[in-house]
């Protein structure tokens, strides 16, 4: 007992009175799966390996958002019988809820029996990724911006209403309004207050376009712990809407007519020292290490789709005229391009990936931007595609990207930059996943086809 108290967390915790401490994992869709742990069971699960960690039940990475179990995965199933798998804390993620009388908080992630990752977790994964970074004396860092719709609804309500038409929280069309602010003032600054006191800092918090949509910028921060950060922001932003009765939803795109969310991953390296992908003398303010990272993502960056538009939904947001863009195009602070470099101070250089929808799991999103652009870099891939103007001036011959899920996941499987870069296993499972998603989509009727078949054809 006396090396685990040693860390920081741990004895903070131990000192804190508290009997209880909050665990949770991300599933594969990024919803974080959780339980309180008694204090003399969280002491023990944060020994130091190879003792510590404890069993979370595997089934977490079976089954779909709606719990039901897949029925075509060969790492976990009915065949195996659910088992628990190793969870171990990262103390490094030590934090109290403020909405949850200041219970102590973890976030872990699954290990095998001999401490190697889990090779499905997706904190897992963006780590995987990271630690080659780390070998080309590269540290990612990154930011997330969420869109997101914000409804007068309870889970009981909704549940009433059998999933059709939710209330929205304000009427109309009113981006960056101080008005509609203040119409929901409690819940706005909630969020700021209390999220900064999770250690989820927002640097930026207005209203979009739509009724009822909220945007906001988590601050820069180390690619691992900004992934953090938001996937805790996207579960926090819903815990503390219970408290007003306003049910936020990160869904790509709600509603036909409105425009749809955005989950933009900014990105930079560093060598420890300095921002790599700045150089006043580049184009554009733009290193050569910076192109190359930029040619990656307009390369390869496709091929790793599901994992920043993993739903059925998410394809809805792809549409012309609106601001989600539709091809791997590349421009100078240009929102409707795909990859939008941002050459600014020396700092502040960096560049937007701006294909990612709200409905993202953090770890996985960034696992593949990052991992795009860095087999750019280690290829030393040249920026040869043109940088697009205006509204996709320029990318008229550029093909344009799936519209479908199972497309995507095809792709995907058959991608050897992906199983280079995230390992067989996981893309043989995460794949599945994918498929299990159309196949679910195939088999459902929609009142879309009520409305149009069930009078008249």
């Amino acid at each position: 007992m006396a090396s685990q108290k040693q860390h920081p967390a741990v004895a903070a915790v131990a000192k804190s009175g508290s009997n209880k401490v909050k665990v949770a994992v991300s599933d594969i869709d990024g919803i974080l799966r959780g339980k309180y742990l008694h204090i003399d069971k969280f002491l023990s699960a944060a020994q130091p390996y190879p003792g510590g960690g404890f069993g979370f039940c595997d089934v977490v990475f079976g089954w779909d958002a709606h719990d039901t179990c897949y029925d075509n995965t060969n790492v976990t199933g009915w065949q195996h019988g659910f088992p628990d798998a190793l969870a171990r804390l990262d103390l490094n993620t030590a934090r109290t809820v403020p909405w949850d009388k200041q219970v102590p908080f973890f976030l872990g992630e699954f290990v095998n029996a001999d401490g190697s990752p889990y090779a499905v977790c997706p904190r897992q994964t963006l780590k995987r990724v990271l630690a080659r970074a780390h070998k080309m004396g590269l540290t990612p860092m990154t930011g997330m911006e969420f869109e997101w719709f914000n409804f007068k609804e309870t889970p009981q309500s909704w549940a009433d209403k059998k999933g059709v038409g939710p209330t929205s929280l304000t009427p109309g069309m009113f981006g960056y309004s101080l008005l509609r602010m203040a119409d929901n003032g409690g819940f706005f600054n909630a969020l700021m207050d209390d999220m900064q006191a999770f250690g989820v800092p927002i640097e930026g918090l207005h209203t979009e376009t739509g009724p009822g949509v909220y945007e906001a910028a988590i601050a820069f921060s180390e690619a691992l712990e900004q992934a953090d950060r938001a996937i805790l922001f996207k579960t926090g932003a819903r815990e503390i809407g219970k408290r007003y009765d306003i049910m936020p939803s990160f869904m790509a795109k709600w509603n036909q007519h409105l425009p749809g969310c955005s989950g933009h991953i900014h990105q930079s390296l560093s060598d420890g020292k300095n921002n790599v992908f700045a150089d006043a003398k580049g184009r554009h303010g733009m290193s050569k290490l910076f192109e190359s990272y930029l040619a990656g993502q307009v390369a390869c960056l496709m091929e790793f789709a599901p994992m920043f538009w993993p739903t059925i939904n998410s394809y809805k947001r792809l549409v012309d005229g609106f601001w989600a863009p539709v091809k791997p195009t590349w421009g100078v602070d240009n929102r409707t391009a795909s990859f939008r470099v941002i050459a600014g101070s020396p700092k502040s250089t960096r560049l937007e990936t701006r294909c990612p929808g709200a409905d993202v799991n953090p770890y996985l999103a960034m696992a593949a931007v990052i991992a795009a652009g860095l087999d750019g870099v280690e290829k030393g891939l040249k920026l040869k595609a043109p940088a697009i103007t205006g509204t996709n001036l320029g990318a008229e011959n550029i093909p344009r990207a799936p519209r479908t899920l199972i497309q995507t996941t095809r792709n995907f499987r058959e991608s050897k930059i992906a199983r280079d870069w995230l390992g067989d296993t996981f893309v043989d499972h995460f794949a599945a996943t994918r498929e299990w998603e159309w196949r679910q989509w195939l088999d459902g009727v929609t009142d879309w086809e009520l409305k149009r078949y069930f009078e008249i054809i």
